[in-house]
């Protein structure tokens, strides 16, 4: 057999197996719709019923994730009236305020939420790079990348897409936040992308949501104790989060140039 008949029974089982590959991959693997299509066709929907075709659009496949902070129960309250029993991802960093857990345990009972997950980080990270808890002095990247990005990185594994409650007056990154945006392989659902602090405030009187006890102590946003602390004005609903950093965010929402911890 010569070398040209070798090299033409090569191509030719390599042309053969990539068409095997495409037969046998799976049909079940997610589909990634228009964000552009999907959101023009809800483009005059208010939040509530945003938020359930989502929920409908990916039925099974998509999460909340919640930190139980200061305008969390907003969310968490329209959730609960589409689906109770939806998946809420809380991230359990180990280093909440006590008044978050309170209010967290609080909020589930009074909405009827059903399927609240606590996520933690893995042992053998907080063991390998923060082991007497102190990482947060000296590198608040590394510590919200252990205790926040690689655990709901893990967590989100089996979904498409994730809600989240960012919205557009937040400031900084999130002025121009879209209601639906592709990030790191998964679908990010903004449905209060567009609310304003008096859509906040009518909310919770209107549905008589309970405050962040924190909230009424000068903390407009609220995480880890640490890098939490209460402001003078409440004109930055950021402020108080890693004050005199330039640092404004944890990492979730952003792409962190760093290697897996």
């Amino acid at each position: 057999m010569t070398d040209s008949v070798i090299h033409k029974d090569q191509a030719q089982l390599l042309a053969e197996k990539i068409a095997q590959d495409k037969v046998t991959t799976p049909e079940t693997l997610p589909s990634i719709p228009d964000l552009a299509t999907l959101d023009a066709q809800h483009a005059d929907a208010d939040a509530e019923t945003f938020l359930r075709a989502m929920i409908d659009e990916f039925d099974g496949r998509i999460a909340l994730v919640s930190s139980f902070g200061a305008e969390s129960a907003v969310l968490l309250d329209l959730v609960a009236r589409v689906k109770k029993d939806l998946p809420v991802i809380f991230l359990e960093t180990g280093m909440h305020f006590a008044q978050t857990l309170t209010y967290r345990n609080k909020l589930i009972k009074q909405l009827g939420l059903t399927n609240v997950q606590s996520v933690t980080p893995d042992p053998a990270d907080l063991a390998e790079h923060d082991a007497d808890e102190s990482l947060w002095q000296w590198d608040t990247d590394q510590c919200c990348h252990i205790r926040k990005v690689l655990p709901l990185q893990k967590a989100l594994s089996g979904y498409d897409a994730w809600i989240n409650g960012r919205k557009q007056m937040h400031g900084g990154l999130r002025v121009r936040l879209p209601r639906l945006e592709l990030s790191g392989g998964h679908i990010k659902v903004n449905p209060l992308a567009w609310w304003t602090r008096d859509d906040v405030e009518a909310a919770f009187e209107s549905s008589g949501l309970p405050r962040h006890p924190l909230v009424e102590q000068g903390y407009p946003s609220i995480g880890c104790w640490p890098c939490t602390q209460p402001v003078d004005s409440d004109d930055d609903v950021r402020g108080g989060r890693w004050n005199g950093q330039d640092k404004t965010e944890c990492g979730i929402h952003v792409t962190m140039l760093r290697s897996q911890a």
